[in-house]
């Protein structure tokens, strides 16, 4: 018999008009906002955007291409009309950003706050292992627990189950292959906080987003803690201790910081970082620099300034006038991470800030350190090492929090990079610390010291005051001016103990030299290794 489809048409059996318009009708229930919806009205009166509002932002306009568009619960009426659908509450599919393929997997949380008994199998995890095969980053917006497990599943399902990986296991095969990033776009609980983790880089939006392993009832049952969300794991939890890189005052903020995170990154390890023409002349010397480290030494100092002045002034979508993106501002901030470009080449920058515990590197710093010279390292950024390292952090916080067995990581992972590395050293470097920092090849490497290179086993301050308890500030004295001599970094360079001491105007010109030098000449070497090294997709 032929049937009436949404369009009032009758199926006349002659094509496949009738279950495609099915289909679409489908499609336009899913694809429009349902007002009325408990679940939409709740993410809306949260101040949150609906999950495809928030792939129309992140990506570029018109370029999401959906897999799984009718994924989910149709919801008949009595003679078999179509009158609502339940979707499923992961949003999948292809799209661009800044014109290069990417796949994005979004958490619906209006549909049961994106638990497993709200999703589809495993939808999620299958993007995944698209974005693995066709070898493009992934983006994750979370939002609820990005399919994790609800006891109402047990009731569903008629018993309970051993939990398995949920997927995670994709996960971890994609990052060894494409960028892995997420967004925190909400409470973020269970296997989506394991996601976060699970990742090259994440961001949180302040004030809306929070990560936990288990939310406030569950601890309270646990611990007796009666906790916010936000004091459980706000932003000021997790963009302090590492768990999250990045914090955004946005939902669209966050999008931002991920397409520019996105664009300093080749698609996959089997690709060089994509470069760009720079308007910033490769020339170009900087007078500021010849004194923005002070003569007294124990003056501070702004390093993102300085840095401002070496680094190209264009090329970061974030931000005008600077091609560097912080990465990981709010932790471990003795050490400063991020990317840049040097003659349009997107570099790794790994630095210190004097500011901060007067750079010595702590127990997070180190971490930060790690993470950092491990991404650089997957992807091939080359890495300019900016060094002004008074060592590892003392006292009894910092044996309490295992610094030295964290900056004992920091070290191999510095050692064993097998990007290119060039050291620029801008002031200290003492210790077992600054060796790791300074001489980061073990005698091998590039590197370079300004005029202010001041280094040596420990500082002679902290020595003389070790070796010397009585008359200290008399001896002190005496001692630092025989020695004042003695630390000059040309009395180094005489014994070959430092390569080249450059003017510090002339960085800039010396580094872009070297990273032209590096994706002509070195990185191709790098993709041919990693091709050789088997991986599967």
């Amino acid at each position: 018999m032929p049937q009436d489809n949404a369009s009032g048409k009758r199926d006349d059996g002659s094509n496949w008009e009738h279950p495609l318009e099915e289909m679409r009708a489908q499609q336009r229930l899913i694809r429009a906002p349902n007002l009325k919806d408990p679940g939409y009205i709740r993410q809306k009166a949260n101040n949150k955007l609906w999950v495809r509002e928030r792939i129309a932002a992140l990506l570029d306009p018109d370029s999401f291409v959906e897999v799984g568009s009718i994924t989910g619960r149709p919801v008949v009426g009595d003679k078999g009309e179509l009158e609502s659908f339940i979707p499923a509450n992961s949003v999948t599919g292809w799209g661009r950003v800044r014109d290069r393929k990417v796949f994005v997997t979004a958490d619906d949380f209006s549909v049961r706050g994106g638990h497993a008994d709200g999703g589809i199998g495993m939808k999620a995890p299958y993007g995944e292992t698209l974005a693995l095969r066709a070898r493009v980053p992934l983006i994750r917006l979370l939002d609820g627990s990005s399919g994790g497990g609800s006891v109402a599943t047990y009731l569903s399902l008629g018993a309970t189950y051993i939990p398995g990986l949920a997927g995670l296991g994709r996960s971890m095969d994609a990052m060894a292959v494409v960028p892995v990033v997420s967004a925190l776009l909400g409470p973020v609980v269970g296997l989506a906080a394991a996601k976060t983790a699970i990742g090259h880089f994440s961001v949180m939006v302040k004030g809306l987003s929070q990560l936990f392993a288990a939310g406030p009832p569950v601890v309270k049952q646990a611990t007796f803690e009666d906790l916010s969300k936000e004091a459980l794991g706000g932003w000021e939890i997790h963009a302090t201790n590492g768990t999250v890189d990045n914090v955004a005052t946005s939902e669209l903020d966050a999008f931002l910081q991920i397409r520019a995170f996105l664009s300093y990154l080749p698609s996959s390890i089997f690709q060089l970082p994509p470069v760009i023409s720079s308007s910033d002349p490769t020339t170009r010397r900087e007078e500021e620099l010849i004194a923005i480290i002070p003569r007294r030494r124990a003056r501070p100092y702004d390093i993102r300034k300085l840095i401002s002045l070496i680094v190209d002034v264009d090329g970061n979508p974030y931000q005008r006038n600077s091609s560097f993106f912080e990465i990981g501002e709010t932790w471990g901030r003795s050490i400063v991470t991020g990317f840049a470009r040097l003659a349009g080449r997107p570099i790794g920058l790994l630095t210190s800030d004097c500011m901060v515990n007067g750079g010595a590197v702590d127990a997070l710093g180190s971490q930060k350190t790690t993470k950092f010279l491990t991404l650089c390292n997957h992807f091939g950024l080359p890495i300019l090492n900016l060094v002004d390292q008074p060592g590892f952090a003392i006292g009894s916080l910092a044996e309490r929090s295992a610094t030295i067995r964290h900056g004992a990581a920091a070290m191999a992972a510095l050692y064993q990079a097998t990007t290119p590395i060039y050291t620029v050293i801008l002031r200290r470097a003492f210790g077992v610390a600054g060796g790791a920092f300074a001489d980061p090849d073990d005698g091998a490497g590039t590197r370079v010291s300004w005029p202010s290179g001041d280094w040596g086993s420990l500082p002679l301050e902290g020595g003389i005051e070790a070796a010397s308890p009585e008359a200290r500030d008399k001896l002190m004295n005496e001692l630092l001016e025989k020695f004042e001599d003695v630390r000059s970094p040309l009395k180094t360079a005489h014994k070959f103990g430092v390569e080249e001491i450059i003017d510090p105007r002339d960085t800039r010109p010396l580094a872009c030299e070297w990273a032209v030098h590096v994706y002509e000449h070195l990185l191709p070497n790098f993709l041919y290794t990693n091709k050789l090294s088997g991986f599967q997709t």
